[in-house]
């Protein structure tokens, strides 16, 4: 009897439990007290930043802690250490990542070199107003950056600020020649740095804690802060001078650590994210609050104040204006042309044409996208120079993709609606064109493609066609690749990656095979992502195979080259030029010197002695920044990519307007063209929209440093 009424008992609490997790949770508004049971053990959580007690970002933590506090009716309980208690911000950052700092606020420049696109706010004069930084770090943008603090076990929540940054020195700093060997004091940002080498300054990395004794003892001659450091720390008693420049944004990023995260339920879990970002408007209004009072404070202080005149402004904008540039492949080219369109679209300019471009800028073709928008930008930049087009100044507006066909779609459906658009550069994949083709020629839409080879993106059935090419055509690309193979092998394997531009190169390459007597080759089919060759490899063995044309993408070429490297498999590859961008060489270079793998070009700067490709190229370094002893990332993307530009803008002088229909026929017509791949000779007419052929290809080589060589016969 006692072992059931036990039982009736267990079964009355079971029953109990379940009917209490039934009960439908009501939503709770943000400031009401969560129904969180504080009977248990309570949960310590420690918040660290570098700021000292008195700075509104203490105040914004302490206000966090305590509306936590409120929320889980005392369960949980935030220890806030200020002021880099628990050590210097590298490592606040190390404890963060291994969980045992739970929550932590840091510049954004001291999280930029384990997160190298955390530099973004550092850009010199990225934004014009408070409203705009707002609008691009809560927006689309910030969401990018967040997102890579996971790479390093850290969940990005939201971005705080110091505000604007200004300049002390003994001296007014009101023109770029002021800053001439001038030591200022900086945060370990190279973005930053950058930023003075450009004034000619000589930027030396100290710690916000140490910059006051710095200026006293003289090892730094000037230094860049938010009016908050200036007056917390008391800089302006050992400077003379104050310059309201507002050159740059101190953001700080809020980051949780995912290992703390983790062990919390869920629900607590929800109240610190959620309540990180409630604070967020306070904290951001309390800075400008103080940034008023402290501006009164330094009025009175006796300091000299400065300001920049429009004029001058400009100058430093102009000096610095490359930076971004320089930096986009760091910072992430998606993430600087989504900040590009922002102002595109909130500031519109008059009297101007843009020109789009659709195309992976964040995932496995990035490099081949940055590429490509690099030939665009000069491109335009050598038309504007030279007074535009029609009398209009040329834009351009890049928009990712991410390789998502869907994403591409709404892409070019915002470009049809842009009254401005004349022309959109496609990007590396035939499939994602293929995706929205109706769309282009059901909207009479410009387009060209300088790389995506597939026929059928110009062979697209369409009598009325829009689409244009600067780059391969596979029905003779893939016909070149299997007569180069021949010249090494009688019997060659075929892989290919599972895409539109995989299945018709196979079946090209087949029928040349055929052709030369070598029937039904098997063709092994490659998703993307796929890392076990082992199938694939026992198969070439067993069929007696010895070469590998090989149509793939980088990310899966080098799975297949690191495969056969570490297994010492050699056999020659002939390759189509998916390869072409610097992080396959870089992956794979170890192995490169001893396999026999060439891969498919249409252009070289070796041996190429052509003024325009020289000229190109020169002007790549120039806007780029980049030493000349680099090589050029994915540089055929750049050539095609400019030539197209050139293309379309040479058809829209021919007949002097911007109407599609027109263009398209003065493209169709055009004569003489002297691009920087070769002297284009009527590249186009109704019945072939392709302005290479089987005589531009040649196979080529990646040299010792990565550059990309012509093979010599």
């Amino acid at each position: 009897m006692k072992k059931i009424i036990v039982l009736l008992g267990a079964i009355f609490v079971l029953l109990t439990i379940n009917l209490f997790n039934l009960q439908p949770t009501q939503p709770t508004k943000k400031e009401n007290i969560s129904p969180i049971d504080n009977r248990s053990d309570i949960i310590q959580l420690k918040f660290a930043h570098h700021m000292p007690k008195e700075s509104v970002s203490h105040k914004a933590a302490l206000r966090f802690a305590d509306k936590v506090d409120k929320k889980t009716n005392g369960k949980v309980k935030i220890t806030v250490f200020p002021n880099q208690e628990l050590g210097n911000n590298q490592k606040m950052l190390e404890l963060s990542t291994l969980g045992e700092i739970d929550i932590l606020l840091t510049p954004t420049a001291k999280m930029s070199a384990v997160v190298p696109s955390m530099q973004y706010a550092d850009l010199p004069f990225l934004f014009p107003t408070r409203e705009d930084a707002y609008a691009l770090l809560d927006g689309k943008v910030g969401e990018m950056l967040l997102k890579d603090l996971n790479k390093i076990d850290l969940l990005g929540v939201t971005f705080w600020e110091g505000g604007f940054k200004n300049f002390t020195a003994n001296k007014p700093l009101t023109k770029i020649e002021d800053f001439k060997d001038l030591k200022m004091r900086v945060m370990q940002s190279r973005a930053i740095m950058e930023q003075f080498y450009a004034l000619k300054a000589k930027p030396i990395i100290i710690d916000f804690q140490e910059t006051k004794q710095a200026l006293t003892d003289g090892v730094i001659d000037a230094q860049e802060t938010p009016l908050s450091g200036t007056v917390g720390m008391e800089l302006y008693k050992v400077q003379s001078d104050f310059t309201l420049s507002e050159h740059g944004y101190l953001a700080h990023v809020l980051s949780v650590s995912i290992k703390s995260l983790s062990k919390l339920p869920l629900e607590i879990q929800d109240i610190l994210i959620q309540t990180l970002k409630e604070v967020t408007s306070w904290e951001r209004e309390e800075t400008l609050k103080e940034d008023k009072i402290n501006f009164e404070v330094l009025k009175k202080s006796g300091i000299h104040i400065h300001f920049l005149s429009p004029e001058e402004r400009k100058r430093f904008v102009n000096a610095t204006a490359y930076i971004m540039k320089k930096y986009e492949d760091i910072i992430g080219s998606h993430i600087i042309s989504a900040t590009q369109e922002y102002f595109y679209n909130k500031y519109p300019k008059k009297n101007i044409v843009t020109i789009g471009i659709d195309t992976d800028l964040s995932m496995g073709a990035k490099g081949s996208g940055l590429a490509i928008k690099r030939g665009v930008e000069l491109a335009i930049d050598e038309i504007n120079h030279k007074g535009g087009l029609l009398g209009k100044q040329v834009m351009v507006v890049a928009k990712d993709h991410q390789g998502i066909s869907t994403q591409a779609r709404d892409n070019i459906r915002d470009f049809i609606n842009d009254k401005n658009i004349i022309a959109v550069i496609g990007g590396k994949h035939s499939a994602i064109i293929s995706s929205y083709m109706k769309d282009i020629q059901d909207n009479k839409l410009i387009f060209f493609s300088p790389w995506a080879a597939a026929p059928s993106v110009t062979e697209n059935r369409y009598k009325d066609n829009y689409v244009f090419r600067v780059s391969l055509n596979d029905r003779y690309a893939t016909k070149f690749l299997a007569q180069e193979a021949l010249k090494k092998s009688s019997h060659p394997a075929i892989v290919v990656e599972n895409s539109i531009w995989g299945k018709e190169a196979l079946d090209n390459i087949n029928l040349t095979l055929s052709s030369k007597g070598i029937q039904n080759q098997e063709g092994f089919v490659i998703n993307r992502g796929e890392k076990d060759f082992e199938k694939m490899f026992s198969s070439i063995r067993a069929n007696g195979s010895d070469s590998i044309i090989m149509v793939l993408n980088s990310p899966e070429a080098q799975q297949i080259v690191t495969y056969m490297g570490e297994r010492h498999i050699k056999i020659p590859i002939i390759s189509h030029w998916g390869i072409d961008e610097d992080s396959f060489f870089k992956a794979t270079k170890q192995y490169l010197q001893d396999n026999d793998l060439s891969f498919i070009q249409t252009f070289s700067l070796a041996q190429n002695a052509r003024k325009e490709a020289q000229n190109l190229v020169k002007n790549y370094f120039q806007a780029y920044r980049q030493s000349t002893n680099e090589p050029i990332n994915a540089i055929t993307g750049v050539a095609q990519g400019y030539d197209a530009v050139m293309l379309l803008a040479s058809a829209i002088q021919r007949c002097k307007n911007f109407d599609s229909t027109k263009v398209k026929e003065s493209l169709e017509n055009l004569d003489i063209y002297e691009g920087a791949i070769k002297i284009y000779k009527k590249p186009f007419d109704a019945g072939n929209h392709d302005a290479l052929n089987l005589k531009d290809f040649f196979m080529a080589v990646f040299d010792k440093d990565g550059n990309i060589v012509r093979v010599v016969e």
